[in-house]
């Protein structure tokens, strides 16, 4: 089938998934099973080439400061956007971005890919940098145990051409560096004062499976402060204290991972100076912290899929004063096994207790929160339900809900019918 062909059917199949609100996966998909080359070929042309990130947690905020970073260099740069980090997520995405001829109006790419399809996705496009954040218990009936999720990242390691990217305090992660020595590898970290609020997978479970590394790689970024939303990071032994726009422990640490590796992209023509004010307006990724205004008040989305993230959620986003919500999926997308819910300590939420649960999961995760003796107010299946009697009964306060992925789609749909809601695409 001629190139131009497929792209103005693949164009044509995106534009109705659009109007029907449909899912942002499907044209990739269309378009795999009538052109199996139309990602490799079109990234192909990229002059300075493809970037991969992936790991458990952080991937689709931590892609979207690298892009807005690239961009303060003078870099056109392609991503995929909507945060489906499936490889027919990313041809998706680039149907939106080409013209009918194939062209891709980019210098570089950056892509979040999800670990299990990032290893298929490096056999048929080598990245030229990748950045490995992080290994956590996640999806279990996907991924398997803890392992096989570092085995994926070692893989996407092996296959990058120039530079990979490592997160020193992750003890699965840092030791595959000497695996890696036919390029360059560079390290983020944290100043020993914070190693205790990002705490590994096994320091998660047990202080006594601490997997410790004795004497931890140099690192040419550190997260050496952080108090609120100002941040000091020292790059190169320089320290550069920056205000930030972003919530969370979690994101200002990724932020240390995005500035290491644009710094080894840009290379000796980076303008710092340029680089930290970009970082400094870096907002919050859809549904990542992001903050709506309903009736007034506002309203924060808190993506939370696996113990360490929920954790770390719930100690960036202290509930006092706050509404609060959580909607639990079990849909593909957000993993079948909802076991990991039992690791979460919700004890931070007794005082004001949780005034609505609701999810497919419902009942699975107001049975959890009993366990940790929370009051629930409403227990409602139905998220399109739950909402709107959230929204009523809590009119005049600022509220939070945290939500598994589907169940943070299906808020963001609900929520643009009656406030701005930035649509992704």
């Amino acid at each position: 089938m001629p190139k131009p062909f497929t792209i103005l059917l693949g164009k044509a199949v995106r534009h109705a998934a659009v109007l029907r609100g449909g899912g942002s996966a499907l044209p990739g998909l269309f378009v795999e099973k009538i052109d199996s080359a139309f990602v490799p070929r079109t990234l192909a042309k990229l002059p300075r080439g493809v970037v991969l990130v992936s790991g458990t947690n952080g991937k689709t905020t931590t892609t979207k400061m690298v892009v807005e970073l690239l961009e303060s260099q003078g870099l056109k740069v392609f991503t995929n956007r909507t945060g489906s980090n499936f490889i027919r997520g990313v041809a998706a995405a680039l149907l939106g971005a080409v013209d009918v001829k194939g062209n891709l109006d980019a210098d570089i790419a950056v892509l979040e890919l999800d670990e299990a399809h990032a290893v298929k996705f490096v056999d048929i496009v080598k990245p030229n940098y990748s950045l490995l954040l992080n290994v956590m218990r996640d999806q279990l009936d996907r991924f398997g145990e803890i392992d096989a999720t570092a085995n994926m990242l070692r893989i996407i390691g092996r296959e990058t051409t120039e530079a990979v990217i490592i997160n020193r305090e992750d003890s699965r992660l840092a030791p595959l560096a000497k695996e890696f020595d036919d390029k360059k590898v560079a390290f983020f970290g944290l100043d020993q004062s914070l190693r205790s609020q990002f705490p590994n997978d096994d320091e998660l479970r047990s202080r006594d499976q601490k997997k410790a590394l004795t004497i931890p790689p140099s690192a040419s970024v550190v997260l050496k402060t952080l108090k609120e939303n100002r941040a000091t990071f020292t790059l190169d032994s320089v320290d550069h204290s920056v205000e930030l726009k972003l919530k969370g422990v979690y994101n200002i640490y990724n932020a240390a991972a995005a500035l290491c590796l644009v710094r080894e992209i840009i290379g000796s023509s980076l303008d710092e100076v340029a680089l930290l004010a970009s970082l400094s307006d870096v907002q919050p990724a859809f549904g990542r912290g992001e903050q709506l205004i309903v009736d007034g008040q506002p309203l924060e989305l808190v993506l939370v899929k696996n113990p360490a993230g929920f954790r770390l959620s719930l100690s960036s986003f202290p509930p006092k004063g706050y509404s609060t919500m959580i909607a639990i999926n079990d849909n593909y997308a957000d993993g079948r096994d909802m076991s990991w819910l039992w690791d979460v300590d919700f004890d931070s939420l007794q005082e004001g207790g949780v005034q609505a649960v609701t999810g497919i999961r419902a009942a699975d995760m107001a049975l959890r929160l009993q366990y940790d003796e929370i009051a629930i107010d409403l227990v409602e299946e139905s998220i399109e339900k739950c909402l709107k009697q959230f929204l009523r009964s809590h009119k005049d306060q600022p509220k939070r809900i945290f939500c598994s992925y589907t169940a943070m789609l299906a808020i963001r749909k609900q929520l643009g019918k009656i406030t701005d809601v930035e649509v992704i695409s």
